[in-house]
C-alpha cells in the first residue's frame, strides 16, 4: 500500500470523518429524519442534492472511459482506468446517500415490495443497480487486459451512462407538480452538468496520480481533457440559458416567482457562483491553449466546475421547494418559517424553510470522506500493482534480450 503509507495524514484525517459521519448517522437512526432540516415541505434537502452531485461525477466519468474505448481514442488510452475507478466509487456513494434518505437501511425492502414500474424512481433504482455491475464487470476486463472484452462492455457503458442522468432528471422533469422541475430540457442540462464534473474530476485525479509518481498519463492527454471541458462548459452554460430564457419569457407568476428567488432570493448565491464562477470563469481560462499547458490553470478551473455543479444540484433542487404552483388552492398551506420544527398540523404544511442541519452536513462529508479513501485504495491496490507488473514484465524482457 505504497500510496496509503505515502500520505498517512490525508488519510487519518479522511478516516475520522468517515468515523464521525457514521457516528451521526447512528444518531439519526435512533432520533429518525427529524434530526435534519427536511420537512413534509422540503422532503428532499442535500442528501438528494450530493446523490445527484455524485451520480453525475460516476456517470460523467464513465462517459469519457468508455468513449475512450468505444472510439479508440489512443491519446486518452491512460485516462480509462483512473475513469473507471471514480466512476464505481461515485455511484458507490451515491447509492449511500439514498439509503441515508430513507432514513434506514431496514426501509430498503419497501423498495422491493412497493415495486411501481411506472414510477421514475423504480426507473432510477434499475438502471442505477445495473450500471453499478456494468462498472464493475468493465473494471475487472481492463485489469486483466482483455481488450475485446473491454471494448465490448463500454459499448453497454455507454449509452447506460447516459440513461442513468435521463432517468435521473426523469425524477424531476415528469413531475409536474413542482414548477422549476417541469421541463423537457432537464435531461440535457443533466449530461452536460455530468460531463463538467466528471472531466473536471478526472483531470484533477490525474494530475494527483502523477505527481504521486503511481500513474504518469501523458500531457496530450491533459490537454486534450481540458479542450473537451472547455467545450461542455460552453454546452452546459448553453442549456441553462435556454432553461432560463424559456422559464421567464412568459412572465406566468410562478416562472418569475423561480427566477427571483434565483437571481435575487436565497438561490442566489448558488445560482450566480455558477454561473460566475462554476461556467464563465473556467471558459475563459480554458478556450485559451496556452491555459490549458498549464497544470495551476486547469486544476484551478476544474475546482471552480465541479463546485459550481454542486451549488447547482442545490439551486435545481431546492428552489421549486419555495415556489408551489398555485398558492391559496384546497390543500395548499401557506406555512412559516418555522413550520420545518414544529409539532402537529403546523409541520405538514406546505412551504417550509430548509437549513441543512450539522448532522446532514457531518453524514455528507463521511460519505465524501469514504469515497476519497474508498479511490486511493482502489487506486494503490489496482494503479500500483498494474505498474509493478509492467516493470518486472519490462525487466523480464531486458534480461532475456542480453
Amino acid at each position: 500500500m505504497e500510496l496509503i503509507k505515502r500520505y498517512k495524514v490525508p488519510v487519518a484525517v479522511l478516516s475520522v470523518l468517515v468515523v464521525l459521519g457514521a457516528a451521526f448517522y447512528v444518531r439519526q437512526l435512533v432520533n429518525g429524519l427529524g434530526v435534519t432540516g427536511m420537512s413534509n415541505g422540503t422532503s428532499w434537502g442535500l442528501y438528494i442534492a450530493s446523490f445527484m452531485f455524485f451520480v453525475g461525477l460516476s456517470a460523467g466519468s464513465m462517459i469519457v472511459a468508455s468513449s475512450v474505448s468505444v472510439f479508440r481514442i489512443e491519446r486518452l488510452q491512460t485516462a480509462v482506468l483512473p475513469a473507471i475507478i471514480l466512476s464505481l466509487v461515485g455511484i458507490c456513494a451515491a447509492g449511500l446517500l439514498i439509503f441515508f434518505d430513507l432514513g434506514g437501511l431496514h426501509r430498503v425492502w419497501r423498495m422491493l415490495i412497493g415495486f411501481n414500474p411506472t414510477s421514475p424512481l423504480v426507473w432510477d433504482m434499475g438502471a442505477i443497480t445495473l450500471y453499478l455491475a456494468i462498472v464493475v464487470l468493465l473494471l475487472v476486463f481492463v485489469v486483466r487486459g482483455d481488450q475485446r472484452k473491454s471494448i465490448v462492455v463500454s459499448r453497454i457503458a455507454l449509452p447506460l451512462a447516459v440513461l442513468v442522468l435521463c432517468v435521473e432528471a426523469w425524477i424531476f422533469g415528469l413531475d409536474n407538480a413542482k414548477e422549476g422541475w417541469y421541463t423537457a430540457i432537464l435531461a440535457p442540462i443533466f449530461v452536460a452538468s455530468a460531463l463538467d464534473s466528471g472531466t473536471a474530476l478526472l483531470l484533477l485525479v490525474l494530475g494527483f496520480l502523477k505527481k504521486a509518481g503511481i500513474y504518469d498519463a501523458p500531457r496530450s492527454a491533459f490537454t486534450t481533457l481540458a479542450g473537451f471541458l472547455c467545450v461542455c462548459v460552453a454546452v452546459d452554460a448553453f442549456f441553462i440559458f435556454c432553461e432560463m430564457i424559456t422559464t421567464a419569457y412568459p412572465g406566468t407568476d410562478q416562472g418569475i416567482a423561480l427566477l427571483t428567488e434565483l437571481t435575487a432570493g436565497s438561490m442566489a448565491p448558488f445560482f450566480w457562483f455558477e454561473i460566475i464562477c462554476g461556467l464563465v470563469v473556467p471558459f475563459c481560462i480554458l478556450v485559451f491553449a496556452k491555459n490549458r499547458e498549464r497544470a495551476f490553470a486547469v486544476n484551478i478551473a476544474c475546482m471552480l466546475v465541479i463546485f459550481g455543479v454542486f451549488c447547482k444540484r442545490i439551486w435545481l433542487l431546492l428552489t421549486s421547494f419555495i415556489v408551489p404552483n398555485i398558492m391559496g388552492a384546497p390543500g395548499i398551506i401557506s406555512g412559516s418559517s418555522s413550520s420545518a420544527h414544529a409539532e402537529g398540523t403546523a409541520s405538514f404544511s406546505v412551504l417550509s424553510s430548509y437549513v441543512p442541519t450539522l448532522s446532514e452536513v457531518l453524514v455528507v462529508v463521511g460519505v465524501c470522506a469514504l469515497a476519497m479513501l474508498g479511490f486511493l485504495y482502489l487506486a494503490d491496490f489496482i494503479l500500483v500493482q498494474l505498474s509493478k507488473k509492467e516493470c518486472d514484465a519490462s525487466d523480464s524482457g531486458a534480461n532475456v534480450a542480453s
